[in-house]
């Protein structure tokens, strides 16, 4: 089967859509299927990449952060070409222009739900807008134009369910076991092999490091509905509170500079966007706690894979990230504030390491990619017939 992703907001700097997309992508190949992805760029180009062929279709800018939009003048001529067999769409932007074409040329259209509407729009809304009204009368037409929504957790179901929509499937994202992972090899091992007398040989060997500075780590873009300012609040909370802690933040976005006047005199470190994944890895791992304080996120990729590096979270109980948390010690949901952020912080570290990290670790392991793949193909499987006919 020719199953064509088309993305917009895929970039070099994007984070977990790009993430999505791509793992996705190598779980079609690996399962014999012909994966082709379509997104918008600064100019056309067609290439080979280890997920699969690439085709990049120039589009207009969006926005001030580098983005570009898929068209559907210059788009549905390449889809002709394509005659793919599914259209997978993860954006809601696409649907309107995409739903009409794949109608007529009789391809099913599936939408991946990365986002909640309503969640979105919440801080970009003036008080008193019909916010859920609006949302609602949004997703009523996204329902009848798309087969099939994938949503990723039951935060984003719940929109869906609100109207009644009855071709929604709820399929949880995945995270790479083999690139996030705990710096303590006997945790990445699991609890079941772990020998004690042999750990402590391997501690031991190890540079001394103050344990006494508490490291914690956010990985977000920094962007209104992330609320970022929150957890540089929670830091000057625990340090108020006489915990010597430290902050590093890895991502970018519009909000950096004022961020930066936000966290004058407190030890934060803003490193950017890093695309080198292992890099990211080994930092989220070598921190003691993970802070993720968007209320927002439909699943919380960053989420999972701190928690895949045995760094255990505190999250935001508005939202989906809650839903991965696992074996006590693994994380905390609380009510989002600073105050309940830096609360959640210092409960954690009431918890003995090797504790919060083993239980941090098992938690990531329930959702390994090829659950993912295995599941969107078992729903994409009522659709050969129909692919074959048209």
């Amino acid at each position: 089967m020719r199953i064509v992703q088309l993305a917009n907001f895929y970039t070099p700097a994007s984070g977990g859509l790009r993430t999505c997309v791509d793992e996705i992508g190598r779980g079609y190949l690996a399962a014999g299927h012909d994966r082709v992805l379509v997104v918008p760029g600064l100019a056309d180009a067609d290439e080979l990449t280890p997920a699969g062929r690439r085709v990049t279709v120039r589009g207009p800018r969006f926005g001030g952060a580098g983005y570009h939009v898929l068209t559907a003048r210059r788009t549905r001529p390449l889809l002709e070409r394509l005659r793919p067999d599914l259209i997978e769409c993860s954006d809601k932007l696409s649907v309107r222009w995409l739903a009409p074409w794949a109608r007529r040329a009789g391809v099913p259209l599936v939408l991946f739900s990365h986002e909640r509407i309503d969640a979105i729009l919440r801080p970009r809304v003036p008080p008193g807008f019909p916010l859920t009204a609006a949302a609602d009368l949004a997703n009523r037409r996204l329902s009848a134009r798309a087969h099939r929504i994938i949503v990723t957790s039951g935060f984003a179901r719940d929109e869906f369910t609100r109207i009644g929509a009855r071709n929604v499937h709820r399929i949880p994202l995945g995270v790479d076991l083999a690139t996030f992972r705990p710096l303590d090899p006997f945790i990445d091992a699991g609890p079941l092999r772990l020998v004690d007398e042999h750990r402590n040989d391997w501690a031991a060997a190890l540079p001394a490091v103050d344990r006494s500075v508490v490291s914690l780590v956010m990985v977000s873009r920094l962007s209104r509905e992330k609320r970022p300012g929150r957890a540089i609040d929670a830091l000057r909370l625990l340090r108020e509170g006489g915990i010597d802690a430290e902050l590093t933040v890895i991502g970018d976005g519009p909000l950096r500079d004022r961020l930066r006047e936000r966290a004058s005199g407190l030890p934060v470190t803003f490193m950017g966007h890093i695309s080198d994944r292992n890099t990211v890895a080994h930092m989220v791992a070598a921190a003691d706690i993970a802070v993720c304080p968007s209320p927002a996120e439909t699943f919380g990729l960053a989420v999972l894979e701190a928690l895949a590096c045995g760094t255990p979270v505190v999250v935001p109980r508005e939202g989906a990230a809650r839903e991965l948390l696992g074996a006590p010690g693994s994380g905390i949901e609380c009510d989002g504030t600073p105050t309940g952020l830096a609360t959640g912080i210092s409960t954690l570290l009431a918890i003995p390491e090797y504790s919060r990290r083993s239980a941090a670790r098992r938690s990531a392991e329930r959702f390994p990619w090829s659950t993912t793949v295995t599941e969107l193909l078992s729903v994409y499987a009522d659709f050969e017939p129909e692919a074959r006919s048209a």
